[in-house]
């Protein structure tokens, strides 16, 4: 029972424990048999079996073990050799080859090792031309264009071997034995787990220009059903494993930007081998070999077939990524591209099947992806202005969800596997297993923060990480918290939870109501969100918590590296309304009245007046965000974005009104936040976070501007990491914090450290402040103000000539999953509540 328990349950995570029949690999080098040195670039290949590698700088080479195949090695001026390999072939070989004198009377082979040159280099001279034909090919010269797509994403469990079906929990499950197949990409046992399918039609018009992709049928099966939010997984693969334009300069691939290899930057990134002159179907094709300068830098290594016109299309491409990559948890990756004549001429693609190999561990099971594309249909009439109403790029068609076996006969261009065509008998034997309930509890609680109360779910309880956690004021706190599902209204919402401190022996409460008026599938933030909320709090909180994008109750963060002694009781009630448009942009607005008490360190001491205990605000605040091609997935607790390559803008204004539902003071406030993303190709990214704000009026302390300060351990983006709580005050800032992730250039060319794959991190946090005459109670001229307060004990005032500044250094990647981060504070260094330095740390998943 315990095994079966532990396979479902990795089975479910895609972690799976069963034991591992670890892929031996065949390594060696290869050498001229008449002068002993090396052979760069040779190729190694599985023929017939369309698997190969080539040798490096060195002629040293490496490729999986395979019995019962024959290993041909290859290259330019010698005779080939076929090595059949067995059990017995040793792992590391010596591959000799004799010279081949009819082809050295047409190539001159030089009696030392070949070194790689871009000059008189006829391979190179064709891909410049390759490169310089791509806009004769772009179907975007075209008025109007359409197609019909048709896109399989399979998820299967690989490499499973022959011992461990004979095994628990394979035996005596039949229809488990029945689920496993072999892959026919890589001649291994798979157990597909999960299949997800889409038809689309891609409609383009030039002017004016408008691009949209519609959905007329898509269905999902697999373990995300298991899930409530198990979108999130197909989401996720669609965006990691997504389509590839070979046309494009930088092709998008999980999740990074790789260098097409007929970019406009390719020839300086990667070097090509001519291998000969073949036939592709009917198609004369010059073929060609190449590879990055750098097999550690994220490109590709591949073959491309260039058709022997003056079009210089591809015919035909392989792209795979070098041994050396890189790239984290993928063991093998391969697209094919295959693009076909249409009957004006033009060459379009037609399939693009892209099959990735992946351990997330060693001790963990290894995982298949296999994306089926095909394009059909092309044409190039005048299409209805109707088709292109919106500005959403892609539309789901309102019966997409609900097509018919017929349908999916006509439109599916790659046949179920017996397998994927059997999903959901596989997933009612799943839920059978005894105990298999309780193992579901336990993972959604882990996976998902939140744990269900009934099936389908109409309460959660959750989020599980904020039951139990610390603060100043209360010392230990407890929480209890739930959130109703569109399964008990698919427009209304509620939300809440009840806490206790046991320090301060205070009670604190949270509701919400939601009204959604579209309906949703479970949660209220679901795209496009047009919703209207009314919040009712008591709590406390420190000024900076709502810098922090987790909840302030995680106990992850609770643990500070400075007492954070500054804090309130804050009694809100606001009223919310959000709409996002299908095309990115969204509206804001709120209502908001509260009541501050001061608590801690924290007093509101009046420059006219003894101390006062409370405040009391009412605000209108309006705000909109632009945030183009901004793709994300919606978890139980919150929205997240998985696709950071757009830029957003946000521009907000809050307005306080005294005398309205209470208000004690006037007041303005306008922000402007800007965030861009520059991929730097081979050289990583860089993150650019700009802001500012201007406080118009003349206002007490909690009213000015602070910083978003982070005093937590862990690493949260757009925050200062060595700046205390509330230690300046401003009315007037702005902020620019870059970071340049360099994904591991420099660190891939220390002979040491580059088998680590750690990845090298710079960022510089710059913070602009000043406080203007009007709102600093330091001066004489304020003395006495009815307005204003005496600042805390460690609150400060920034030159305006001079920014604080705080330098980052990190290293990325450590085991793949650690981050660590050392900051260093530039100035400010002589004020008492400064810190020189600090370490943070982060755990996250990239590939």
């Amino acid at each position: 029972m315990k095994k079966s328990i532990k396979y479902y349950c990795s089975l479910i995570a895609l972690l799976l424990c069963l034991p591992l029949g670890a892929q031996q690999q065949l390594s060696g080098i290869i050498l001229d048999a008449e002068t002993g040195d090396s052979i760069p670039y040779a190729n190694v290949e599985y023929k017939g079996h369309n698997k190969h590698v080539l040798s490096d700088d060195n002629g040293f080479f490496s490729i999986a073990r395979r019995a019962g195949w024959n290993l041909t090695i290859s290259a330019m001026g010698y005779k080939p050799r076929i090595l059949p390999i067995s059990a017995k072939t040793r792992d590391r070989l010596r591959v000799e080859l004799k010279p081949d004198r009819k082809q050295l009377a047409e190539v001159t082979v030089k009696a030392k090792r070949i070194k790689y040159s871009r000059k008189d280099n006829p391979a190179v001279e064709l891909m410049r031309k390759v490169v310089a034909a791509k806009k004769q090919t772009d179907l975007k010269t075209h008025d109007y264009y359409q197609y019909n797509k048709y896109e399989k994403l399979t998820l299967a469990l690989n490499d499973l071997t022959p011992e461990q079906l004979e095994k628990k929990p394979f035996a005596n499950r039949d229809w488990l034995l029945e689920q496993v197949e072999t892959c026919p990409y890589n001649d291994r046992l798979i157990l597909p787990i999960s299949v997800d399918e889409t038809v689309a039609k891609h409609i383009y018009r030039k002017d004016p220009r408008s691009e949209k992709t519609i959905i007329t049928g898509q269905q999902s099966t697999g373990i995300s059903d298991l899930f409530e939010t198990g979108d999130i997984m197909t989401i996720a693969l669609k965006d990691v494993f997504t389509d590839v334009n070979l046309y494009d300069d930088q092709i998008r691939l999980l999740q990074y930007p790789f260098t097409s290899p007929i970019g406009k930057d390719a020839v300086a990134f990667y070097r090509y081998f001519i291998v000969d002159t073949l036939q592709v179907e009917q198609d004369s094709c010059i073929h060609l070999r190449f590879q990055p300068n750098n097999l550690q830098d994220f490109g590709f290594s591949g073959e491309l077939f260039i058709l022997k016109d003056s079009s210089y299309h591809v015919r035909r491409c392989l792209l795979t990524l070098p041994h050396k990559s890189d790239v984290n948890f993928v063991e093998n990756l391969r697209v094919e591209q295959e693009f076909s004549q249409l009957p004006n001429g033009e060459w379009v693609l037609t399939k693009d099947d892209m099959i990735t190999e992946m351990q997330f561990s060693k001790f963990l099971k290894k995982a298949i992806v296999i994306r089926n594309t095909r394009l059909t249909d092309y044409a190039f009439d005048t299409l209805p202005k109707s088709l292109f109403k919106g500005k959403r790029p892609e539309v789901k068609e309102a019966n997409a969800l609900m097509q018919d076996k017929d349908f999916w006969s006509h439109y599916r261009q790659v046949e179920l596997t017996k397998s994927e065509g059997q999903m959901d008998k596989f997933l009612t034997h799943i839920q059978d297993i005894k105990g298999f309930s309780y193992l579901m509890f336990g993972l959604k609680a882990l996976v998902e923060n939140f744990v269900e109360t009934s099936k389908p779910s109409k309460v959660d309880i959750g989020p599980v990480n904020t039951i139990l956690t610390r603060n100043f004021i209360d010392g230990w706190r407890a929480r209890a918290s739930a959130q109703t599902t569109a399964n008990f209204h698919k427009h209304l919402f509620l939300k809440g939870y009840y806490a206790h401190g046991f320090d301060s022996h205070k009670n604190y409460y949270n509701a919400e109501v939601t009204w959604s008026l579209n309906p949703k599938d479970y949660l209220p933030r679901e795209f496009p969100k047009r919703t209207f909320t009314f919040q009712s709090t008591y709590d406390v909180c420190s000024p900076i918590d709502k810098f922090v994008p987790t909840d302030k109750d995680n106990m992850f963060v609770a643990f500070k590296w400075a007492t954070v002694d500054k804090m309130l009781f804050y009694n809100r009630q606001q009223l919310t309304f959000e709409y996002e448009q299908d095309w990115a942009w969204k509206t804001t607005l709120w209502l908001k009245t509260e009541s501050n008490e001061s608590c801690g360190a924290m007093h509101y001491l009046p420059l006219s007046s003894a101390e006062i205990p409370s405040i009391r605000t009412s605000e209108l605040h309006a705000e909109v965000r632009y945030a183009p091609g901004e793709t994300y997935v919606n978890t139980k607790q919150r929205r997240l974005t998985i696709n950071l390559d757009a830029p957003t803008i946000t521009l907000g204004h809050t307005t306080g009104v005294k005398g309205f539902l209470g208000g004690d003071y006037d007041y303005n406030l306008t922000e402007l936040r800007i965030y861009k993303r520059f991929w730097m190709n081979s050289w990583g990214k860089i993150d650019c976070y700009l802001k500012g704000g201007i406080q118009w009026n003349q206002v007490p302390y909690p009213l000015l501007c602070m910083p978003a300060a982070n005093l937590s351990y862990l690493m949260e983006d757009e925050t200062f990491n060595l700046i205390n709580n509330m230690e300046f005050l401003n009315d007037r800032y702005a902020s620019l914090m870059l970071s340049w992730d360099l994904n591991g250039k420099l660190f891939n060319r220390l002979p040491l450290i580059r088998h680590l794959k750690w990845r090298e991190f710079i960022g510089i946090n710059l913070l602009w402040g000043s406080l203007t005459d009007k709102n600093n109670p330091f001066l004489a001229s304020n003395a006495g103000d009815p307005v204003l307060m005496q600042f805390p004990v460690g609150c400060h005032i920034m030159d305006s000539h001079r920014p604080y500044a705080e330098a980052v250094l990190g290293v990325h990647n450590i085991l793949k999953i650690l981050h660590v981060e050392y900051v260093r504070r530039l100035n400010y260094l002589d004020l008492p509540t400064s810190q020189k330095w600090g370490l943070r740390f982060t755990f996250r998943m990239s590939f």
